[in-house]
């Protein structure tokens, strides 16, 4: 029972690499964004406590970045299927691109979140006309990750098309 070995074997691997980066590197911008815009509004929150609520917006923000990733990951996951349809290296690499494509920017989007976030929140307690340029920063680094996950989801649409069945 000779097998010529192809490589084709070891794709799934680089599919569920690609899963497990989106929503790990999504989930640690999230987490890194969250703690340090959390910070800024627990400190915030001792000079001002009327503003805490208002200044959870960072909060939320980097809370999102998670999901995008989760999206990447499940999209991901469920094309991963060698024993319905033939899961060739391009597929693999397709969705190991589309995860990581997704993972990085949410974790580049994540640090901005949480940097703009910190200081933001600080400076809204010392000078209120400051909150709308802060969310305006945040929407900014926000679309960051949004477009991490445009890409993720159409290069992860290219899996399936490398071989014509």
């Amino acid at each position: 029972m000779s097998s010529i070995f192809s490589g084709d074997e070891t794709a799934p691997f680089f599919g569920f690499l690609g899963a497990a980066s989106a929503l790990v590197f999504s989930c640690m911008g999230a987490a890194y964004g969250t703690a340090k815009s959390g910070v800024g509004v627990a400190s915030m929150g001792v000079m001002r406590p009327e503003l805490v609520m208002k200044s959870i917006v960072p909060v939320v923000m980097a809370g999102v970045l998670g999901i995008y990733g989760l999206i990447i990951a499940v999209i991901i996951s469920t094309g991963i299927n060698p024993k319905a349809k033939s899961y060739y290296l391009f597929d693999g690499y397709a969705h190991l691109s589309s995860g990581l494509a997704c993972g990085l920017a949410g974790l580049a989007a994540g640090m901005a979140i949480g940097i703009v976030g910190d200081a933001g929140v600080r400076a809204n307690a010392q000078q209120p006309k400051l909150f709308v340029g802060m969310i305006l920063i945040l929407i900014f680094a926000e679309a960051l990750a949004l477009y991490g996950l445009i890409v993720g989801i159409i290069l992860s649409s290219r899996a399936g098309q490398s071989r014509a069945e």
